[in-house]
This record gives C-alpha cells, sequence and structure tokens, in this order.
C-alpha cells in the first residue's frame, strides 16, 4: 500500500503520470468525509506527520458528523454570486485544483448493494466531474468493522436510497462474526473501487490485524469512531500512501504513548 500514489496508480487504473518523476512543488489533498474522518483530528495528525519530511503536502477537509457522499452533494448549500445553489463540499473543491482528494463514507452505506450502487457510485462520480484538475487522483478510505454485537445486519429503507422506491427494504449481509465482517466490508470497498477506477486504503484491515493480534492496543471511542490510537493509525497509513515513505522513520507521535505510537507505524506498512 506504500507504493499506492507513487506507484500503483500510474500502472493500474489511470493515465495520469506517476508522482515519483514529477512531483510538484505543493501537493493539495482533500478529505471528503464525515466524523470517521475527523475523529481525533486524523487530517491535523496527518499534517504535523507530512511537516517532518514533506513540507510540500498540504491536507484540507470538508467533513461533517454523519453526512454520507451524497449528502456532501446535497446538504449545507449556499447561494454564489452567479445565482447557483451549491454544497458548502462542492464550494471546497472548487477552491483550488486537487491534486489528490480523499472519499470516506460511512461503512454500513457500502454495506448494501443497492444504496452501494444508486448512492455511493453516483455520489463519486459527480465528484470526480466536480475536480477542475483533470489529473487528480482519487482514494478510497476503506473504513472497519463497528464493535456492536453479532450477529449484524444493515438495512435501509428503498425509499431512503432512491425517492421512487416504495415499502421495500434493502438490506446488508448477515454477519456472524469479525471476520465475517471485515472481509464483507473490504469485498464491499473494492466493488466500489472497481467500479469508479480508484484505488482504496487499507485502514480497515489494519484495525482488524490489531483487534485480532494486538487487543490491549484499543482503537475506538465508541463502537465506531477511532479514538486517538484508531486516529493515529489512519494518519499512519495516509503518511504512507501519500509519500511513499516508512511511518517507522518518523519522530512525530503525537499525544501516543511512544511503544503504542511504534507499534501503530509498524502495524501501518
Amino acid at each position: 500500500m506504500r507504493n499506492f500514489v507513487l506507484i500503483t496508480l500510474a500502472i493500474t487504473i489511470t493515465s495520469c503520470k506517476s508522482l515519483k518523476t514529477e512531483l510538484p512543488k505543493e501537493l493539495n489533498v482533500l478529505f471528503i468525509g464525515n466524523s470517521l474522518t475527523y475523529y481525533h483530528d486524523m487530517p491535523q495528525t496527518l499534517q504535523m506527520m507530512l511537516n517532518e519530511t514533506n513540507t510540500n503536502i498540504t491536507i484540507d477537509q470538508s467533513t461533517y458528523p454523519g453526512y454520507s457522499l451524497s449528502q456532501h452533494l446535497s446538504r449545507q448549500t449556499e447561494s454564489t454570486p452567479e445565482n447557483r445553489i451549491i454544497t458548502l463540499t462542492e464550494k471546497k473543491i472548487a477552491e483550488r485544483d486537487w491534486d489528490i482528494i480523499i472519499l470516506q463514507t460511512g461503512t454500513v452505506s457500502v454495506l448494501i448493494p443497492e444504496n452501494r450502487e444508486f448512492k455511493v457510485n453516483k455520489a463519486i462520480s459527480r465528484i470526480k466531474k466536480l475536480a477542475a484538475n483533470k489529473d487528480c487522483k482519487f482514494i478510497l478510505f476503506n473504513t472497519w468493522p463497528s464493535k456492536r454485537e453479532y450477529p449484524k445486519k444493515y438495512c435501509y429503507s428503498g425509499h431512503s436510497i432512491d425517492k421512487s422506491i416504495k415499502d421495500i427494504d434493502y438490506c446488508s449481509p448477515v454477519m456472524e462474526n469479525l471476520k465475517q465482517e471485515i472481509n464483507a466490508i473490504n469485498e464491499s470497498y473494492k466493488l466500489v473501487s472497481e467500479s469508479n477506477k480508484i484505488i482504496k486504503s487499507d485502514n480497515g484491515s489494519k484495525f482488524y490485524e490489531i483487534r485480532t493480534s494486538l487487543p490491549e492496543i484499543e482503537l475506538y471511542e465508541d463502537y465506531i469512531h477511532p479514538n486517538k490510537n484508531g486516529a493515529f493509525l489512519n494518519a499512519c497509513i495516509f503518511y504512507q500512501m501519500l509519500t511513499d515513505k516508512k511511518a517507522t522513520d518518523l519522530k512525530y507521535n503525537g499525544n501516543i504513548e511512544p511503544k503504542t505510537a511504534e507499534l501503530l507505524k509498524k502495524i501501518a506498512k
């Protein structure tokens, strides 16, 4: 995953040139997501890591509590001087020629096939069209299992997916244990990434690895949100994706206990 932006994008799903050979003077990165992204100031933690080794990379965000990607395109609107109605996220996208946009939506929204197809994929397609930089690269933020009790099954009403659908509920697969859940989550994100020809991160698998091999390291603030350890782990993962450098070489530990920080850096690779 470390070579994601610098190598994999160049040889797989896009025709864009590698950032390794044409690194701009300044690389502008935008996170679009919700509290799974902004809890414990993850983007700001990432910026501190980048400032240690890559001062040309600038992180910004458009993140609102509970927002799906489709809601970023429909909520918190304002009028432009041309009397067009746009959302705050659309305004943020238009602010500059972003080099990389990292897209995060709620885990449940990708687990339900119909919602994945009719809302998530459509929102990603719209956001890609809004990016002024034709060479902008997109990362799908692959999230993690919740700590809710098993078995798990999530359902949305058909009307919430599409207003033309009535009296039908659409549901995720039933997940009996943690292994089934991480497999379902990762497969769902894989389908979204393939449908939209973008690469995904691997945050969900890293959370799973720590939960199963290092359970003494708590990653959760509650049943789903990352605590300071989880946010630090996420920042390490994106640091490596954006720089092709090892998080283990960083001196920065934020407010994480040093031994824990070193373990999280190693897991992130």
